[in-house]
């Protein structure tokens, strides 16, 4: 072991008055050959690791662990991820007091570890009692802007976001679905690198900045969901979007028969998109080239491979990048260009969107009103006897989880916490007394919320994920 890595992990220890065990650390690197340096408020263990020739490992190999015990450290946490594969190097975050941030990334050197550390670690009991969360980490570089006057032209709004920040790449724009020669009032701006989109997003964020004279709203977009190769190499379903309200299910599939007469098996719409469903993958790939930028009904459209969303996983799938399936139980173009936009001027509308991830469940049945005429006819039902795809809330979803189950109905119990700004914060807990003697006696989530209604969304939600499909 060299003489820097002692000094650094001294240094540490000097600081953080004995909350770690030193020697284990310094053991830790002297078995594994790798370096320990601590910068930025994280503790880097290898990258690379020792012998490593070559670039760092490629996008998707990452993952985030969530809900590790404070006093947890690399002596402990290391060999446990190791039984997934190599690591290139362990990210711990660091609390100046010394202890752990409560989280951690983990770089594998390829992709298969990575998802085999998800599907073995997630929800791994590392101490008992103590549960820790592992998912797919993936450096964002793009950034939702919103607010954007809508008569706003694509190289506009380009021009006017590398005037203020660096490093932008890219704009995606939108049409409206009700009218082509506007903009959907935002926009999705791609920047070089994860950096250079932090820095941006640093600022952009006060909510005082503004363009053309509005004061516009700034996040992280949604990631894209990661789809392996080998599934998207059976897919056969075409994602077609940018078509015009009025277009209808008959007319895409007349169009996309024309370049084969009988290859389309269905088509699905919905609003301003659709699922061009084809008996051969071969001719779905030859319908995308063809009919990509193709004009239907005075609509550029715009035509891609869906990706596939396995309806069992859907339940079980991280809080991060949560995307529910749509009403064909199969495919959904995952990413937040869809057009489920963030609403403007305020936090997103939990019920629908949780901190970015959309609510889980199964196939939504579309939400509208009709008409109550004078004499209808009404049979008094219980809410029991419906569908679960009638429930929008997963607070209702998991009232009627524990009914279909014959359990009795989950407890709720509110905890509160004050930030450092001053606000009051809220998280559920939630007891299902059914199984409250097993392995998990509650759920509660490592989120907390600002709102009464949003905190017990997302405690219903973090439960559902938890127990499983119906």
């Amino acid at each position: 072991m060299n003489e820097e890595n002692l000094d650094v992990t001294n240094g540490c220890s000097k600081v953080r008055t004995g909350t770690q065990n030193e020697a284990a650390l310094l053991a830790l690197m002297e078995k594994t050959g790798y370096n320990m340096v601590q910068e930025n408020g994280q503790r880097k263990f290898g990258g690379p690791p020792p012998g490593w020739e070559g670039p760092p490992p490629p996008r998707g190999c990452e993952v985030f662990v969530g809900k590790i015990p404070r006093d947890m450290y690399e002596d402990e946490l290391v060999p446990v991820f190791e039984r997934a594969g190599k690591i290139y190097e362990f990210r711990l975050m660091m609390e100046f007091s010394g202890e752990n941030r409560g989280y951690a990334f983990v770089m594998y050197t390829t992709k298969e570890e990575a998802q085999l550390a998800i599907r073995i670690l997630n929800n791994y009991e590392i101490r008992p009692g103590k549960f820790i969360g592992v998912c797919v980490s993936l450096d964002n570089c793009r950034l939702f802007i919103g607010a954007i006057p809508k008569e706003k032209k694509k190289e506009e709004i380009l021009d006017e976001m590398k005037k203020v920040t660096e490093g932008v790449v890219d704009v995606i724009v939108y049409p409206s679905a009700t009218d082509k020669t506007k903009n959907r009032g935002f926009a999705f701006v791609e920047y070089e690198s994860h950096r250079a989109a932090a820095m941006a997003r640093r600022k952009l964020i006060p909510g005082t900045f503004q363009l053309w004279g509005h004061t516009i709203q700034v996040d992280w977009a949604d990631p894209e969901k990661e789809v392996d190769e080998e599934t998207m190499q059976r897919v056969k379903v075409l994602y077609v979007r940018n078509l015009m309200i009025s277009t209808t299910e008959e007319t895409i599939k007349a169009e996309f028969n024309k370049f084969k007469p009988g290859a389309v098996e269905r088509v699905k719409k919905l609003r301003d998109y659709a699922f061009v469903h084809f008996f051969n993958r071969e001719d779905a790939v030859a319908a995308m080239s063809v009919m990509n930028g193709r004009c239907i009904d005075g609509a550029n459209i715009e035509v891609t491979l869906a990706k596939p969303v396995n309806k069992e996983s859907t339940w079980r799938q991280h809080l991060n990048g949560q995307i529910s399936p749509n009403s064909e139980n199969l495919l959904v173009f995952a990413n937040k260009e869809e057009g489920h936009q963030k609403t403007l001027g305020k936090p997103p509308s939990l019920p629908a969107r949780l901190n970015g991830q959309h609510s889980p469940g199964p196939p939504e049945i579309e939400r509208c009103t009709y008409p109550f005429f004078p004499g209808t006819k009404l049979t008094p039902i219980s809410m029991y006897s419906l569908k679960s795809n009638h429930f929008n809330s997963a607070v209702m979803h998991l009232d009627y989880y524990c009914n279909k189950n014959n359990w009795a109905p989950p407890e709720y119990y509110l905890y509160s916490t004050t930030s450092q700004d001053g606000k009051v914060l809220l998280v559920y807990k939630i007891v299902i007394p059914a199984i409250a003697n097993g392995s998990q006696s509650y759920f509660m989530p490592d989120k907390l919320c600002t709102t009464l209604e949003d905190a017990k969304e997302l405690a219903a939600q973090f439960t559902l994920l938890h127990l499983g499909p119906f």
